[in-house]
């Protein structure tokens, strides 16, 4: 007889890659995951998954029986997720992976207003500057910035909004060395660098009229998080690249001033990145639509 536990619970120990990694995220005993798995492969009379004390691999036979078993989850999934949408039931549980940058100035209120709309669904926010895997973690989406295109996996890519990048430094900067006329006069100034680990850069300016200048720079300070990078701008350490949005309260104080306005260091794009399947949750298809449908307001200038 079919016990559909059984196909369950190998789905996730495929995607997690491995029995523990598995068990925590269902939070059900190993134990419970090994003995449905052995019963499915006694039923099937095949070995799915070889696993020893120091390796975990996915047979032929098993690659062969998940990408079968995953559609059938996902069916489950699906249809439970159009009664739920159908009767307005929205309630569960659902989680995003972010970067921080994006945590502090992207994020930070939607997320509270998404709560406040929908009181009945709970939210894991994972905030990491390194991406994180959707399927081993079982995290539902990903909302990520890139420049340059993502490369192609086992995720769907929904992009929901492109980001403008200026270039900013304090007043007491322009008091002391001038507004810059050409991108060239900033090889001449002190200069600030998103990220650590190295203090090497590149800017790649475009003038509105199409005109682009590539400047190689060298940061006298490197860091990942931005807001620490907006106030060293601030206390006139130097020239820094920053998402436009993420500097508006700077702009409207006078605490930052835009610098070289008729160019842009860059459109980063913000992209949703969801696992290709069809079962995402009611309440993950609520988040994705929702922030698909409100971000471009929040990072637009």
């Amino acid at each position: 007889m079919i016990d559909l536990n059984d196909y369950y619970y190998y789905v996730h120990v495929v995607e997690k890659k491995g029995f523990s990694t598995a068990a925590r995220a269902l939070r059900v005993p190993t134990s419970r995951l090994s003995r449905h798995i052995s019963r499915l492969e006694e039923r099937l009379n095949v070995a799915l998954i070889q696993r020893t004390s120091r390796q975990f691999h996915i047979t032929e036979a098993g690659q062969l029986f998940y990408r079968h078993a995953r559609s059938m989850i996902s069916e489950m999934e699906e249809a439970e997720n159009a009664i739920k949408m159908a009767t307005q039931s929205l309630t569960g549980h659902t989680s995003i992976s972010c970067s921080v940058g994006v945590a502090q100035f992207a994020l930070k209120a939607l997320l509270s207003r998404f709560l406040q709309d929908n009181p009945r669904i709970t939210l894991s926010q994972h905030v990491s500057n390194s991406p994180v895997d959707l399927l081993e973690t079982g995290v539902d989406m990903a909302l990520r910035g890139h420049m340059d295109g993502l490369p192609d996996s086992s995720l769907i890519q929904r992009p929901v909004a492109t980001v403008a990048w200026w270039l900013f430094a304090s007043p007491a900067h322009i008091e002391q060395f001038g507004a810059p006329v050409t991108p060239v006069e900033l090889m001449k100034r002190k200069s600030l660098k998103v990220g650590w680990q190295t203090a090497d850069g590149v800017w790649t300016l475009r003038h509105q009229n199409g005109d682009e200048v590539i400047l190689p720079f060298t940061a006298g300070f490197c860091s990942d998080d931005m807001s620490t990078l907006k106030q060293a701008a601030a206390d006139n350490l130097g020239v820094v690249s920053l998402p436009a949005y993420t500097c508006r309260d700077e702009l409207a104080s006078g605490q930052l001033v835009r610098i070289l306005p008729e160019w842009t260091t860059g459109a980063a794009q913000l992209s949703l990145l969801t696992p290709v399947r069809k079962g995402l949750t009611a309440p993950a298809m609520q988040l994705r639509d929702y922030l698909t449908q409100n971000l471009p307001d929040y990072v637009t200038v």
